[in-house]
């Protein structure tokens, strides 16, 4: 498609204003964690959402508040203290291939990280900085060993975590870290985290953003992995080197939206 760097990021700054708005909340999976006031619900309830967003959005949102009210819409305290008895709550979920085998390992991981820790940034910030620059990249790896670094890891539970490592475009990582990152006071996207800036984020790429994008030449590679997450970030960066990632708002609404071809 034969447009100006100019007339693209216009085209692309006036979507990602079309659809950044509270409006978006009605249909998306991130109305979940604005459920909730408290940071480390926010947090586990943003988690769950974004660990279920693949498929139908309606029955993404529907899923991950029925799980809200079987932990008695008290995530954070939930996972830090339910016995035995509430924890047999748990049993009767499943959301596609999402079973309580995977949720009982995901609530231990929650157990276990908030004793040490008061918010979940830290388990994106292990050694993020040692060789002197943040890399997200080395952070979504570190987060992977980190979250599966219990006694009696489920082998069916991995699957749920993607890692860059593992060729991943780590699309639902990405939007959880959009949804705790950016904070532009539009009512979305909940800026709880400061410890990473929205310019070190990635965009997520699925295979309706990547269609997208490669109509714009955003995208060169062929495959659809973390280095085309990675090349397609940095063209975004182009267009916007402070906050690239608004541009996920234009580009999942042009692909599943709007159905643009």
């Amino acid at each position: 498609m034969a447009q100006s760097k100019f007339d693209l990021k216009k085209f692309l700054d006036e979507k990602a204003a079309q659809y950044n708005r509270p409006a978006f909340l009605l249909e998306d999976p991130v109305c979940i964690p604005h459920l909730f006031t408290r940071k480390q619900d926010q947090e586990i309830a943003g988690f769950f959402a974004a660990v279920f967003a693949w498929g139908n959005r309606t029955t993404i949102i529907n899923k991950s508040k029925e799980l809200m009210s079987l932990m008695s819409n008290a995530p954070y305290e939930f996972c830090r203290n339910a016995g035995a008895s509430e924890l047999k709550r748990l049993e009767s979920f499943k959301h596609r291939t999402f079973t309580a085998t995977d949720l009982l390992y995901f609530v231990e991981f929650f157990r276990f990280h908030y004793e040490q820790q008061d918010s979940l940034e830290a388990a994106f910030m292990i050694d993020a900085e040692e060789n002197g620059a943040f890399s997200m990249e080395a952070a979504l790896n570190r987060f992977h060993h980190y979250f599966f670094s219990l006694e009696h890891v489920p082998g069916r539970t991995r699957k749920h975590i993607a890692a860059p490592y593992k060729g991943s475009t780590c699309k639902r990582l990405n939007m959880f870290l959009r949804w705790m990152v950016r904070n532009d006071n539009n009512g979305v996207d909940l800026g709880l985290w400061k410890r990473i800036a929205p310019s070190q984020l990635i965009c997520p790429v699925d295979l309706h953003v990547a269609r997208v994008v490669r109509h714009f030449n955003l995208l060169s590679r062929k495959q659809t992995d973390w280095l085309a997450a990675v090349e397609l970030t940095a063209h975004l960066r182009e267009l916007d080197p402070i906050d690239p990632v608004k541009y996920d708002f234009a580009l999942f609404a042009l692909g599943v939206v709007e159905r643009f071809q």
